[in-house]
């Protein structure tokens, strides 16, 4: 082989060495650039995950506060409603006692007839088939007063008491144990359902 040949041959080895150099150079320079923009996209990246995971977070605690608001405002509802419904039912159970106690009071005279009418009665030498009559009538409609409250309050020889009795007059006594006592009763008392609507009118002894 000749030495031209030769130089020949070599000259393209060297092109073939600097353009592989050359080549490798631009594929370093662009795995580097590739690298520089994965590592700017990881960045990028965890900054955006950041960024909506604390305007999730904003948003969780704005519903958990809207919906503690609702709650409490849902609680004071129902804590009014329900003292409007307890109101409601005391007035209106006031108002039914009420009405029937000025009934009942209106009745009490007629009981005062009746027991007037038994006394005079028991005293008199009628029939007594109006005895028998009058006492039907009167123990009927106490029966039924009974039945809505009503009782008789105890006075004769009862100890005064200014909770229940009215004293109307004075009546002296020998006896010690009636002193201070119910010596007798002008008008009968009664209660409706634990409460006096009529004080008993009473003497007492002295």
């Amino acid at each position: 082989m000749s030495q031209e040949n030769t130089e020949k041959e070599i000259i393209p080895e060297e092109q073939s060495r600097e353009e592989v150099e050359t080549n490798a150079g631009q594929a370093d320079d662009a795995v580097a650039e590739n690298g520089q923009d994965s590592k700017m996209s990881r960045k990028e990246a965890k900054a955006m995950k950041k960024e909506k995971t604390e305007k999730l977070e904003k948003e969780i605690e704005d519903l958990k506060a809207s919906l503690a608001k609702e709650k409490d405002d849902y609680i004071r509802l129902m804590a009014e409603f329900d003292n409007f419904r307890r109101r409601t039912s005391q007035e209106k159970l006031e108002l039914v006692n009420v009405a029937s106690e000025d009934t009942i009071k209106g009745l009490l005279p007629v009981l005062d007839d009746c027991e007037r009418a038994m006394d005079v009665l028991s005293k008199s030498a009628d029939s007594d088939a109006a005895k028998e009559g009058t006492e039907l009538i009167f123990n009927k409609l106490m029966g039924y007063l009974k039945t809505k409250g009503l009782a008789v309050i105890e006075a004769r020889d009862k100890t005064f008491d200014t909770d229940m009795h009215e004293a109307v007059a004075q009546f002296p006594v020998n006896e010690d144990e009636k002193k201070g006592k119910v010596y007798d009763v002008v008008q009968t008392g009664y209660t409706l359902n634990g409460k006096v609507i009529r004080f008993a009118k009473v003497v007492v002894g002295i």
